[in-house]
């Protein structure tokens, strides 16, 4: 791996889990599924123009459309949808580990399912992994961490995990941006309805809501997926979802700089042996590939 792909892997992981710290700025002064639905449209048709202008084309063969409509569904508006609306009783630090664990959770269904094998070093980093999410929960239960808004992102983890699981490989064959520009406006049009017929409209317009809806629409709407996809190209998926361990560390840190949120010691060590849970699960996967 040369230093241009660890840069980009840093980039990415820096992009991705900031995303939570901007989603709590942005549910604080807007209705979450209606800002959601409107970032996705605009991301949306960002991709899409950017994605004909390279030649990509409309006509997807049947797996990418399902991959389409399952990861614009299940990704889009369930994880997603579900994050933004927990983020109203949960803390940005909090969200962010739970999604995290994505790598866990696809690692633990997989072998559920008898898909993969887990080694010795992938059974161990399981096991760290969701034990430092025990451990970060357990130290903020007495401080009012809210059993409603973790069940939601629980509920979106899961979601997307379920969606990782369905649709591996099916993005493979080009348009690629194309696709997730697609996937985006599908989140955009079932979250409009979603805030239709649930959600009270409200929003408080600050300099903090446009400049955290601006920059959560391009850099991680756009600019991370833009990046994760070079990455892949140049060093291969197992390789690059490596990177996934520095998500817990970056999230906390990101939210305690920008938000004041609390970190404790507990905090430190849980979100350490979560990063470490998570890395030697994508090790394991890499030795076995």
């Amino acid at each position: 791996m040369d230093i241009r792909a660890i840069l980009m892997g840093l980039a990415f992981a820096f992009m991705w889990s900031s995303a939570f710290t901007s989603a709590r700025m942005i549910v604080a002064d807007a209705a979450p599924l209606m800002a959601l639905s409107v970032r996705f449209l605009i991301s949306g048709l960002i991709g899409i123009a950017i994605a004909r202008a390279l030649g990509q084309s409309w006509r997807l063969d049947r797996a990418q459309w399902r991959a389409t409509v399952v990861f614009g569904l299940m990704q889009n508006a369930a994880y997603l949808g579900l994050n933004f609306v927990a983020m109203q009783r949960v803390e940005a630090s909090v969200a962010a580990i739970i999604a995290s664990t994505l790598p866990l959770m696809v690692a633990l269904a997989g072998w559920g399912l008898g898909r993969e094998r887990l080694s010795r070093l992938g059974i161990a980093g399981l096991v760290a992994g969701f034990g430092g999410v025990v451990v970060i929960m357990g130290s903020r239960v007495g401080a009012g961490l809210d059993p409603a808004g973790i069940a939601l992102c629980v509920l979106g983890a899961v979601a997307l995990t379920v969606a990782t699981l369905s649709v591996r490989g099916a993005t493979s064959g080009g348009n690629l941006l194309m696709i997730v520009g697609l996937q985006m406006l599908v989140g955009a049009a079932v979250l409009a309805l979603l805030s239709l017929a649930f959600e009270d409209w409200r929003l408080n317009p600050t300099p903090r809501l446009a400049l955290a809806f601006a920059y959560t629409t391009l850099v991680p709407g756009l600019i991370a997926t833009w990046v994760w996809f070079l990455l892949v190209g140049r060093i291969g998926a197992v390789r690059a979802a490596t990177f996934h361990f520095l998500n817990p560390v970056f999230g906390v840190a990101v939210a305690a700089l920008l938000l004041g949120e609390s970190l404790g010691l507990l905090d430190l060590a849980g979100v350490i042996i979560v990063a470490l849970g998570i890395l030697g699960v994508q090790l394991a996967r890499e030795r076995r590939n």
